[in-house]
């Protein structure tokens, strides 16, 4: 099991209501499911973009996207104009 910390920008920060927390996932889908779990972010993440360690998850299924070891995930939602 990896362990990170998860980054929340914008209207995914305010939702969370914090700015990061550690996480303990084998995969972006995983940790996506975890986070999922305060519905108040739940809609944010349906229309956010993922980035593991600066590279962008992409279209990918999440599920297939391994975590390394300290990894950083950075979720990012839709900003203005955007």
């Amino acid at each position: 099991m990896a362990t990170g910390t998860v980054r929340y920008w914008a209207a995914a920060k305010e939702a969370a209501g914090v700015a990061e927390e550690s996480f303990s996932a084998e995969t972006l889908g995983e940790l996506i499911t975890q986070i999922a779990r305060n519905p108040r972010i739940e809609q944010v993440l349906r229309r956010s973009s993922f980035l593991v360690d600066g590279a962008p998850a992409g279209l990918r299924d999440p599920a297939t996207i391994d975590l390394p070891q300290g990894a950083v995930v950075e979720v990012l939602p839709p900003f203005a104009g955007g």
